[in-house]
């Protein structure tokens, strides 16, 4: 039920995007069609069926590529501090808390709007790893962070 939800929330916001393009183009003299020719097109040539194809099946192959897990190798209770710091620097906070596990979730509404709601980050404790789970472009920019911060760590120590 997840991946449909996932899949539904990526598939309208392709079509705002889409429809704000065209509106955008309209509205300043770019586009080679009047908007009554768009419309007329949109629904009697293939060209924009091709295009609402693609959208589909982009926005049904969303939640597989668009969800990650990364290891980093560390202890979350010892570099407590240090994922903390890297997902406060990539816009996130401390949701929830437990002994081997943290839940972050997006700052602000506009960065929570740009994520479709999908913000939640779980680093999670795994052997010698820290495992980061969730949306590909929150986790990554935090595991970038993360492996940046506990080498200098290491370093220091």
């Amino acid at each position: 039920m997840t991946r449909l939800l996932r899949s539904l929330k990526y598939f309208i916001a392709l079509c705002v995007l889409c429809i704000a393009l065209m509106a955008l183009m309209l509205l300043t003299g770019t586009s080679a069609l009047s908007f009554e020719d768009t419309i007329y097109t949109m629904f009697h040539t293939d060209r924009y069926l091709t295009l609402f194809l693609a959208i589909v099946v982009l926005a049904a192959l969303y939640p597989r590529f668009g969800f990650v897990t990364r290891k980093i190798e560390g202890d979350i209770r010892r570099h407590r501090e240090q994922i903390v710091h890297a997902f406060e620097s990539a816009g996130f906070s401390l949701a929830e808390e437990s002994d081997d596990k943290l839940v972050f979730r997006a700052d602000t509404l506009l960065h929570r709007t740009t994520l479709l709601f999908e913000d939640r980050i779980e680093a999670s404790q795994y052997g010698q790893w820290i495992v980061l789970q969730g949306i590909r472009r929150g986790v990554v920019r935090v595991a970038y962070r993360l492996e940046s911060y506990i080498q200098t760590t290491r370093r220091d120590e």
